[in-house]
Parts: C-alpha cells; structure tokens; sequence
C-alpha cells in the first residue's frame, strides 16, 4: 500500500474515502522508440510537486483540500496489452467510486487504457487530444497498444478533437478527421482556434495531454521533442476555457522524459498537473458534497450514463 502523499500534503487530504482526486501513475516505457525514460517521469513529477506552493494565484483556491489520494502505481509491463489492460481496469474502479480520476504517465500507450475506461463509464465522449504528435496509427511495430497508436482507438469510438498536431505518418491522414485537427502550423496564424475546437466537443470531456505537445524551449524532457509547439500561458488560456465551458471528466498527462540536469520540465509537468485540478475544482467548497457535484455540473450531465450501480467492481 502506498504511504506517500501526493506533493506531501497532509494524511487527511489523501485519503481514498475522503478525496475528490485520485491520481494514478503508470511509470511504463515499453514500446518508446526513441528516448528512453518516460518510465521515470511519474517519479520527476511527484517529486517537484512536493517543491510546488500549493497555494494557485490564478484561481485563488488550494485545491488540494478537496482531497487528492496518490493511488498505488500500475506497474504491469508483461506486454502493452497487458498494461493498457491493467490500466483500463484501475481507472474504471476509481471512476466508479465516483472520484475525479487523473494518470500520469509513462508513455502515451497509457492513454489506450485511460480513455477506454472513461468512454466506457460516460456517454457522448470527447477526447481531446494535446499532442505534437497525431499517434493515429492502427498498429505499429507489431502492436495495436504502441504509443503511436495512442489514439487511434478513439478515432474510431469517441469524438476526437487534436490539437497542437505538427508531426505524423502520411499513413495517419486515412484515418485523422482533418475538420477536427488543429495543425500547429494553422493555429500559430488562426485567433479562432480555441473557440472552434470547443464548439466541436460534446459536453463531457477527456483530456489526454502529452507534453510534447509544448514547445522544447519549455518542455524539452519528452522522449520526442517537436520544433513549433505551445506555450505556456496559450495552453493555459485553452484549458481554462474548456473547464469552464465543458464537464471535463478526468485527464491524464504522459511522455515526461526527465533529465537529471533540466529541472524545469519536471516542474512545468507539476504545475500543468496542478493547474488542471485548479480549474475543475475553483468553484466548489471544500465541504462541498463531491457525488452532487460530479453529477450534476454546471457544464452539462455528467452522470455514469453507462453504468448500474448493481454492476460488479
């Protein structure tokens, strides 16, 4: 069982029965093709967090007294089959205890598992992905759970929207919804991106954010770094705006690949982390009953569509 905390916050605002928040890591590397490393990243991040003021200007809020349990870590790596399972099964059991369920990873082939689950759990799905990369293929090096193909299954099962998208395989365009593709070449000239993409998603909303998606001048620890990427505050200003224009039903943040010399991409993983949880949570009270909340936000329904509570766990 896992006896640390999330960023070192105190024993009561971690525990499982008392917290909104449940972050899952998932410390796996398998399939990367390049650098190698992502598999450290869940540490890097826990780690700066615990150098992190908890205190958000922005939102002028703490959010982790609404309670955020560090969840003990996948760490099944047998096959990525078999870890995308592990992972699909771990976050399906805390969205069923009605958490906010987060992942950090580990490669991008983490999000099969994560995304499975919550298309599973939430009707009317939209995954947004934020990537450099558009991780659309159907199988690759001899398995359909590779990191590119992180995405693919939810281009065939859910409402896929990408963003910051500036390097793939021309195998990738038979697949890619092209009306609901944000080329990072496109948004860097287009002041209307950020709108239009909201206006494509469905109210309830999966973020899966690969830290690639950010420009290696302020990202550079990914496994695959891309010229022509986001920036901080542009990233920020789109986040806020689909937490506060969409029920955005959990997230996981992937492909941290730390170097013991270059801090900073450990703390902007940390902080993009905590930020996120900012947003959700800055209008709610502490004491505030999560469940109502969760099912009954002020951004469209979003209830456990596809699940009976006699269902088994």
């Amino acid at each position: 069982m896992n006896t640390k905390t999330y960023a070192g916050i105190p024993a009561e605002h971690s525990k499982l029965e008392q917290s909104k928040i449940v972050l899952i890591p998932v410390p796996y590397d398998g399939t990367s093709t390049w650098q190698k490393g992502a598999d450290k990243g869940p540490e890097a991040f826990l780690h700066a967090s615990e150098n992190m003021e908890l205190y958000d200007i922005e939102t002028d809020s703490e959010v982790y007294l609404q309670g955020i349990h560090l969840a003990d870590a996948v760490t099944e790596n047998a096959s990525p089959e078999a870890m995308v399972e592990a992972v699909h099964q771990a976050t399906k059991t805390y969205i069923k205890k009605n958490k906010f369920v987060t992942i950090f990873g580990g490669e991008h082939s983490i999000s099969i598992g994560t995304i499975r689950a919550f298309n599973e759990m939430f009707e009317d799905l939209t995954v947004l992905h934020i990537d450099a990369h558009a991780d659309l293929r159907e199988s690759y090096e001899g398995s359909k759970c590779n990191h590119a193909c992180a995405v693919y299954e939810a281009s065939q099962t859910t409402n896929l929207i990408q963003v910051g998208i500036r390097s793939m395989d021309a195998i990738e365009k038979t697949v890619m919804d092209e009306d609901k593709t944000y080329f990072a070449h496109e948004m860097a000239v287009d002041d209307n991106w950020m709108d239009s993409a909201i206006d494509q998603m469905t109210d309830n909303v999966f973020i899966t954010f690969d830290l690639d998606a950010f420009d290696p001048s302020i990202m550079p620890s990914t496994g695959t770094p891309e010229p022509g990427g986001l920036f901080w505050y542009e990233t920020l200003e789109f986040l806020k705006q689909v937490f506060e224009e969409k029920n955005v039903v959990g997230f996981d943040i992937v492909e941290l690949c730390p170097n013991k010399n270059e801090k900073s991409s450990d703390f902007l993983a940390a902080k993009l982390y905590y930020k996120m949880l900012s947003y959700k949570f800055q209008d709610e009270d502490v004491e505030d009953d999560f469940e109502s909340n969760f099912n009954n936000g002020s951004s469209g329904t979003n209830k456990f569509s596809k699940f009976n509570d006699d269902d088994e766990y």
